[in-house]
C-alpha cells in the first residue's frame, strides 16, 4: 500500500477520518448503554425512596416536579424530596425522607463532587447516631445550620462549605415538603409501584 505524503490536505483528510470513526463508536457505546444505565437510575432512586422513609413496603402515590426544580415522590408513608444545590466541588443532589409532621426520615447522598475523605463524608456524617445526627429533626422548628454558625449541628472536620451546602439542600427540601403540603388538594393522586418499570481544607 502506497504512504500518503505527509501534506496538509492528506493530514487533514486523516484526521477527519479519525473524528469521524471516534465519533460513531462513541455514538454506538451510548445507545447501547443508555437504557440500562437509566433503569439504574431508576432503581437507585426507588431504593433510596424506601431508605430515607425506612420503609421496604410504600407506595408512591405521586410525584411532583417543583418551579425550584425539587422533585417530591409523596408515598403512603411519608415524602422523600430531591433537591440539588451546590458544594464546594460542585452539585450536590440529596433525597430526604420526612413523615407527615416534618420530621426528617433519613437521606441519602445521590450525587457529588466533593473531595473523597472530606466533603464526600456527608454521605455518612449527618445520619442517625453520627457526629452531625439530623435524624428525627424537624427544619420547621429551627432551621439546620453548623455551629459554627451559631446552629446545633456538628460541621464535618475540614469541610465546612460541604457541610453548610448539605443542610442548605435538607432546609430546601423541607421548604418543598411544606409548599406541596399546602397545594396538596390538587395533588391528583396516583399509586404506582416504588419498584421501577459520591476539596476542602482546613481553611475554609
Amino acid at each position: 500500500m502506497k504512504k500518503l505524503k505527509s501534506t496538509l490536505p492528506n493530514m487533514a483528510i486523516v484526521l477527519t477520518l479519525i473524528s469521524v470513526l471516534a465519533g460513531g463508536i462513541l455514538a454506538y457505546v451510548n445507545s447501547v448503554t443508555k437504557g440500562p444505565i437509566a433503569q439504574l437510575k431508576e432503581k437507585n432512586l426507588a431504593d433510596g425512596i424506601k431508605a430515607v422513609l425506612n420503609a421496604q413496603d410504600l407506595k408512591v402515590q405521586d410525584s411532583k416536579t417543583l418551579d425550584a426544580g425539587d422533585v417530591l415522590y409523596i408515598t403512603d408513608k411519608g415524602t422523600a424530596v430531591k433537591t440539588i444545590t451546590n458544594g464546594f466541588g460542585g452539585a450536590l443532589t440529596v433525597l430526604v425522607g420526612f413523615d407527615n409532621d416534618g420530621n426528617i426520615q433519613g437521606y441519602q447522598v445521590l450525587e457529588h463532587a466533593e473531595t473523597p475523605g472530606l466533603g464526600a463524608k456527608a454521605g455518612d456524617w449527618f445520619q442517625k447516631d453520627a457526629k452531625g445526627d439530623i435524624i428525627g429533626k424537624n427544619p420547621g422548628e429551627k432551621e439546620l445550620t453548623v455551629s459554627k454558625d451559631g446552629g446545633d449541628v456538628d460541621a464535618i472536620t475540614a469541610s465546612t462549605i460541604t457541610s453548610r451546602a448539605f443542610l442548605l439542600a435538607i432546609n430546601n427540601a423541607y421548604k418543598s415538603f411544606k409548599n406541596a403540603e399546602v397545594a396538596a388538594p390538587a395533588i391528583e393522586e396516583k399509586t404506582v409501584s416504588a419498584e421501577p418499570a459520591t476539596e476542602e481544607t482546613t481553611n475554609e
